[in-house]
Order: structure tokens, then C-alpha cells, then sequence
């Protein structure tokens, strides 16, 4: 599939970037190779291709993408400008990415993942996997301004697709938020994952309904791992994710059978850093995995932190839980380790799931409420050094809610003295059992973050529907469900660097 033509290089190829990411990238580019079509006559055994998806790559002028084919020939992504592809022949000087192939140890066959790199800022490209001639269908994504900061992402929270027992109308909950948040935002660059794409970490069935939205072929996933998620292979075999160390200490038993690991990237002026919080008081290193995970934000942020203007953490397990995980163990372990670390490094935001309800932090500054005069639902917040904004998103599918708890009175983590509803922590906690998505949008010294809801009472909404939950709508069922689109709650972050 190659030759020894060299690929004509992108203009951006030209300017400074990164050390960690151009290094990276010019490995990447250095295997790019000139092809055309390969016909269907020289396979020997076509492949068939399934379960693409688009992934974020080290930086804006990278992604990855992943997906599964029945047999092992070699594997590439072909890529061109759209402009170029007509009525689905890819032309002559369209490039072609290797793909690293595995055999799959979920369900057989392979799965394949190649990165595309040296992307030029403001194009439409088309691209398409495969190998020895039998083809994916055409897909399409679309670059931005390289140079700008600003830019949107959208924020989903757990669709563990097969949760409720219904795995179709978990699908069409999951496909319908995917329909509403991307229609309704078509210029954000990202969707990032709070954790638990599927109920069972290696049942192919769910993979394949959380995989149906066509828009996690155009806008690049940003993978988080959840607790539904690390039990097996599948996740690392569907989503690959870039400059990811996946030593022992990151992985909660086992390398071998679970998946994990802890990866960062840059996108434009945001460093983001995701982590397997599955692992957190024992590791398949036999260390603290909360530890562990401090150290690796501390080594990203060494390296990388003063090219950002905003810091973003992500990961699975809340640890200001405004419900049903509110006082797990677990989470209690990283209300400890995590807070203080993580104001004196600088992170501006952090994005979680798990608790399938929404939640919104005050500033919190080691621990604490950094401002005791910041009030409940405060839609303007101007954060000094230090503080840090801790966001839980609800389900995105449907599939699963858990109702808001009490805080225990006498306990570390009891009520808010200004809303004795909520627990002291959070600024906004709700629960409508309605899906939702969050909007994040990053500027200049600013970030604007929007949880806006994604569905009504009304189907496709599993849990309401199959009768999981005794209620739906805003005061606890007392009023009517709001409309798709609008907003749950809304804040604009004034970040201090």
C-alpha cells in the first residue's frame, strides 16, 4: 500500500509546535505514502469493515480513527478534500494511513486504528478504512481556524447503552441526543465522553448502539473510561486515544483483561487530561492509583501546562456526586487526594459522570469554597488562582437516572448553609429524569459552560418509559417538562491565568 513518493506536507508542518506533540506528528507524517485505489482483485481475503468512529487526536491537526475488520489484511485510512472525492472515487493522490491491527479478543476478527496527521485548518475531508480494495463507506469531518481560541465542545454523561434492560430504546434515546446536541451545535469541534459508553464492558450488541450515531463519524470522540467500561478489552479496542500511558499503576487489577490507562492532548489553547479513575486506592502496580494519577497530571502539566490557557481534567467518578454515589468509599478516598493537587496545578475545569444527575460546583480552592459569599446558581463566577470548577453530567441516553440524596448533616460532605438541599459543594444540583448534554465553550480568559436538556418526559427516554423512575419533570415531576434546547443551568467561568 505504499510507495516511496513522500506526502506533500501541510503549511502548518512549517510552523513551531509543541515538542512532545511535533515529534509525535512527524513520526505520523513520515509514514504517509501517495496511493490510489487498490482493486478488489487483489485481495486475497477482502475484509469487511464495521464500528468506525472517529477519534481526537494528539492536537487540532490530528485524528484517529478506529474500527473492526473480519480479517487480517493490512488496514489503512485513505483520506482526501472533499472537493476532490466525486461520486465516491477517492482520487489518485488521496494519502493513506497504516493502521496498527490486533486480533480482537472480544468477538474475533481484528481491530485497527490509524492516526491522520498534517491536517490543514478550515477543510472538509472524506475519508475511508479498509484494505486490499473492500472499503468502508465515505465518510466526512471538517477542520477549524488552527489559530483561534475560541471554540465549542460538547459534554456527554454515561449512555451506558443497555442499562435499562432495553437496549433499542436505549439506542434511540443515545441517537436522539447525539441528533439535538450536534444539530444544535454544528461548529463544536469535539464530543467528550464522561464514561460508561455501555452497561457490559465486552457485549458487542451494546458497542455497536452506542456506535449508531453517524455524528461519531464526523466530530471527533474524546473517550473516557467508566466503571461499566473497564471490565474488559472492548474499550480499548473500539477507542483508541492518543499519547496514553498505560502502565500497571493506571489499570484497576489487571492489565491483561481490563482496559485504562491515563492520555492527554492539546486542542488549540486548552490542555486536556483524561484519567482512569477506576484505579484509584490499588493498582495492577500494586500503588496507589490515586497517587499515580496525580503524579501523571503533574508530569502533563510540567511539560505542557505553560503553552495553556485553560487546564481540563476528565474523568469517570464525580467526587461531588450530588446523588446515589454521593458517599461511596471510593469517592470519599478522592475527595482526599484530588482537590488540593488539582488547585495547585492550575486546572480551571473538571468534567465527570457516574452519578447520572447534573451538578455544578462553586469555586472550590483545596478542598473548600474558595468564595463564601459566591451564591447558589450564580451565573457569573470569577475564579482566583486556585479555584476550580468540578461539573457532573446527567444521562445523555436515557437510560439510567439516579435520583438527588440528602446531604448528612455532621459530615464532611453535609449541606450548602446557604441551600441546606444541597450538599456544600455545589453551586446547582438537579434532576428532571430527562436527557441532557453539556456545552462548553472556551475563550480567551473564559469559559461558558451550559447544561441544556436533550429530550422531554417523552420517548425515546428508557427509563421514564419502562417505568425505572416514579416521576419526570422539573421540582421532582410538580412542573412540566421544558422544551429540547433549553437550559438547565449556565455560567460563565472567568479563569485566572
Amino acid at each position: 500500500m505504499q510507495t516511496n513518493l513522500r506526502a506533500p506536507r501541510s503549511p502548518f508542518d512549517r510552523l513551531p509546535r509543541r515538542a512532545a506533540i511535533g515529534v509525535a506528528a512527524a513520526a505520523v507524517c513520515a509514514a504517509m505514502a501517495l496511493g490510489g485505489l487498490v482493486s478488489a482483485a487483489q485481495a486475497a481475503t477482502p475484509s469487511t469493515t464495521t464500528d468506525v468512529i472517529l477519534l481526537v487526536g494528539a492536537d487540532e491537526s490530528q485524528r484517529v480513527v478506529n474500527w473492526y475488520a473480519t480479517a487480517p489484511t493490512p488496514q489503512v485510512v485513505q483520506v482526501a478534500l472533499s472537493s476532490k472525492v466525486k461520486k465516491g472515487e477517492f482520487p489518485a493522490d488521496a494519502l493513506t494511513f497504516d493502521a496498527v491491527v490486533a486480533p480482537n479478543t472480544v468477538n474475533g476478527g481484528y481491530n485497527a486504528h490509524a492516526t491522520i496527521a498534517g491536517l490543514e485548518e478550515n477543510k472538509k475531508y472524506s475519508y475511508r478504512v479498509g484494505g486490499d480494495g473492500a472499503w468502508s463507506p465515505t465518510y466526512d469531518f471538517g477542520t477549524r481556524n488552527f489559530g483561534a481560541s475560541n471554540f465549542d465542545f460538547l459534554f456527554f454523561g454515561d449512555p451506558q447503552i443497555g442499562s435499562s434492560g432495553n437496549l433499542a430504546k436505549d439506542q434511540a434515546g443515545w441517537v436522539d441526543t447525539m441528533n439535538v446536541a450536534v444539530g444544535a451545535n454544528p461548529n463544536a469541534e469535539l464530543l467528550v465522553s464522561g464514561g460508561d459508553q455501555v452497561e457490559t464492558a465486552n457485549t458487542e450488541a451494546q458497542w455497536d448502539a452506542f456506535l449508531a450515531p453517524t455524528q461519531l463519524r464526523s466530530v471527533p470522540w474524546v473517550a473516557t473510561i467508566g466503571n461499566h467500561d473497564v471490565g474488559g478489552k472492548a474499550y480499548e479496542q473500539h477507542l483508541w486515544t492518543p499519547n496514553t500511558d498505560r502502565g500497571p499503576q493506571y489499570y484497576k487489577t489487571n492489565t491483561a483483561t481490563e482496559s485504562g490507562g491515563d492520555y492527554w492532548f492539546e486542542y488549540r489553547d486548552t490542555l486536556f487530561i483524561d484519567l482512569n479513575s477506576n484505579a484509584y486506592s490499588t493498582s495492577a502496580a500494586g500503588v496507589d492509583a490515586d497517587q499515580a494519577h496525580l503524579a501523571y497530571v503533574r508530569s502533563v502539566v510540567g511539560a505542557h501546562g505553560a503553552d495553556a490557557d485553560h487546564i481540563v481534567l476528565v474523568y469517570h467518578h464525580s467526587i461531588y456526586s450530588p446523588a446515589d454515589h454521593a458517599n461511596d468509599a471510593d469517592n470519599q478516598k478522592r475527595r482526599l487526594d484530588f482537590p488540593t493537587a488539582f488547585s495547585d496545578l492550575g486546572v480551571d475545569l473538571v468534567l465527570q459522570g457516574h452519578d447520572h444527575s447534573y451538578s455544578r460546583s462553586y469555586e472550590i480552592k483545596n478542598g473548600q469554597k474558595a468564595n463564601p459569599d459566591e451564591q447558589p446558581g450564580q451565573d457569573e463566577v470569577f475564579q482566583g488562582p486556585g479555584g476550580v470548577i468540578y461539573v457532573t453530567a446527567n444521562s445523555a441516553s436515557g437510560s439510567k437516572y439516579y435520583d438527588l440524596t440528602d446531604p448528612i448533616v455532621g459530615s464532611s460532605y453535609g449541606p450548602d448553609p446557604l441551600n441546606p438541599d444541597n450538599h456544600w459543594a455545589n453551586s446547582v444540583e438537579n434532576q428532571e429524569h430527562v436527557r441532557s448534554y453539556i456545552k462548553v465553550s472556551v475563550h480567551d480568559k473564559q469559559l461558558q459552560v451550559e447544561a441544556i436538556r436533550s429530550g422531554t418526559c417523552a420517548a425515546p427516554n428508557a427509563a421514564v418509559e419502562l417505568g425505572k423512575v416514579k416521576w419526570c419533570g422539573p421540582d421532582e415531576g410538580a412542573s412540566s417538562a421544558l422544551p429540547v434546547g433549553s437550559t438547565i443551568d449556565k455560567v460563565v467561568i472567568h479563569t485566572a491565568k
